[in-house]
C-alpha cells in the first residue's frame, strides 16, 4: 500500500485509472470502516482510502484537539483489506491556504436534526468531501448508512455539481448488541458501554410501533426521548422522517406507508452517539 500526502503526487499516482472506488475516512478504523472497504472492493478497483481529521466540521466545542489518532495501526488495518492507496494529507496538503471557498448546503436539509444541533457541521463535510473528490476524482464512492444525513447530503451534492462519482451506501455496521460502532465508543466507560445499546433498542421500538399502525408521529418521538432520558441520557432528538428528503410525514406518508426512517442523537455521559433506523 502506497501512502501519499500530496495532492500532485497522488493525482500522478492515479492517473489513467477509470475504475477508482475511493473510501474517505477520519481514522481511528474500525470493523464498520473496514465493512467499506470490503463493499468498495465489489465496485471498482482500485481502492484509495484516506485518513483526514477536518477541522471544518468541528464546532468550537467540539473534540478536535481530542478525536483519537491511531495512525499506524489503521495503516495496518487498511494494508490487511487491500487497499492500493492512502491518501493521508496534512492540513497544509489539504488547506494550502484558508479554505474560503466553501459549500453551502440547502436549508431544508443541512439545518434539520444533526445541522440543527452542530451548525456549520454539514459545510464542513460537504466541503472537505467535494475538496477530497477532485483529489482522488473516483468512479465511486462508499459512505456508511450510519451518518445517513450526512449521506443524503452528500448524494445530493453530486448529483446537483454533476460529479462523475456514483455514491454507494453500505449498512450500518454493529455489534453484536445491537450498538452502531462508532470512533466515539471509545468515549464509553464500561457501565455506558453496557447501557449504549438501549439506544438502537428505542428505534427498533419507534420503528414497531409505526409498522404497527401507530400515526401519531409526534407521540412516538415524546415517548422514546422520556424513555431514554429516564435512563439517564441526553437527547438532542428521535424523529421519524421521510426518507427521501428527510422531511416529518403527513397523514398521506403514513397511510400510504411510505418510506420512512427514525433518527437519533443523544449524550451519554460525554459521548454523543447517532444512530438510525430504516422502516
Amino acid at each position: 500500500m502506497k501512502i501519499i500526502s500530496s495532492i500532485d503526487d497522488l493525482r500522478d499516482q492515479l492517473r489513467g485509472q477509470l475504475r477508482t472506488v475511493f473510501v474517505p475516512t477520519m481514522g481511528n478504523l474500525h470493523e464498520g470502516h473496514l465493512s467499506l472497504m470490503r463493499l468498495a472492493r465489489k465496485h471498482g478497483d482500485p481502492i484509495v482510502a484516506s485518513i483526514f481529521v477536518n477541522r471544518l466540521q468541528f464546532g468550537p466545542n467540539e473534540d478536535f484537539d481530542k478525536y483519537p489518532r491511531t495512525f499506524q495501526a489503521d495503516v495496518e488495518k487498511l494494508e490487511k483489506e487491500g487497499v492500493y492507496v492512502l491518501f493521508a494529507p496534512t492540513e497544509k496538503d489539504l488547506y494550502p491556504e484558508p479554505q474560503a471557498f466553501r459549500v453551502s448546503p440547502p436549508e431544508d436539509l443541512g439545518t434539520i436534526l444533526e445541522g440543527e444541533f452542530r451548525p456549520g457541521f454539514f459545510t464542513g463535510v460537504t466541503t472537505v468531501v467535494l475538496k477530497l473528490f477532485s483529489c482522488v476524482q473516483p468512479r465511486v464512492a462508499v459512505f456508511g448508512k450510519k451518518d445517513y444525513q450526512q449521506l443524503m447530503m452528500i448524494r445530493n451534492m453530486a448529483k446537483q455539481f454533476a460529479l462523475p462519482t456514483e455514491i454507494i451506501a453500505a449498512e450500518t455496521y454493529r455489534a453484536e448488541d445491537g450498538l452502531a460502532l462508532s470512533s466515539r465508543n471509545m468515549y464509553l466507560s464500561a457501565e455506558e458501554r453496557a447501557e449504549a445499546p438501549a439506544l438502537h433498542a428505542q428505534l427498533q421500538a419507534v420503528a414497531h410501533a409505526v409498522r404497527g399502525g401507530h400515526l401519531d408521529v409526534f407521540e412516538l418521538e415524546r415517548n422514546a426521548v422520556a424513555s431514554l432520558a429516564a435512563r439517564g441520557w441526553k437527547p438532542d432528538y428521535i424523529s421519524i422522517r421521510r426518507r427521501a428528503d428527510l422531511q416529518p410525514p403527513s397523514a398521506g406518508d403514513l397511510a400510504q406507508n411510505a418510506p420512512l426512517v427514525v433518527l437519533t442523537a443523544a449524550r451519554l455521559g460525554v459521548t454523543r452517539l447517532i444512530d438510525n433506523l430504516e422502516i
